[in-house]
């Protein structure tokens, strides 16, 4: 899970689209994804491109290995579902 709080539009912007392409939207700056080491790793590296560290905030919570997570999740309004493991073509 990833969550941000970026005070530019701009940079929020910017973050937005380097979270599109990795992981799910779950709200207005709210990701899900299931990542391996490396991509957890190229995900930090460009957000790091894209933040001001001193007034910006990123939030990574790894929720452990993607085969064994059974997330337990209360979700209010729209229903809540998972991202799927899917293989990753390159």
């Amino acid at each position: 899970m990833i969550a941000y709080d970026v005070r530019d539009p701009k940079r929020w912007r910017r973050l937005f689209k380097v979270m599109n392409g990795r992981g799910e939207w779950l709200q207005l700056s709210v990701f899900q994804a299931r990542l391996s080491r490396r991509g957890l790793a190229e995900l930090k590296a460009a957000i790091t491109g894209v933040i001001k560290h001193d007034e910006d905030h990123v939030v990574v919570l790894d929720l452990g290995p993607a085969d064994d997570v059974k997330p337990r999740v209360s979700s209010l309004g729209k229903p809540f579902a998972p991202v799927a493991r899917q293989p990753i073509i390159v």
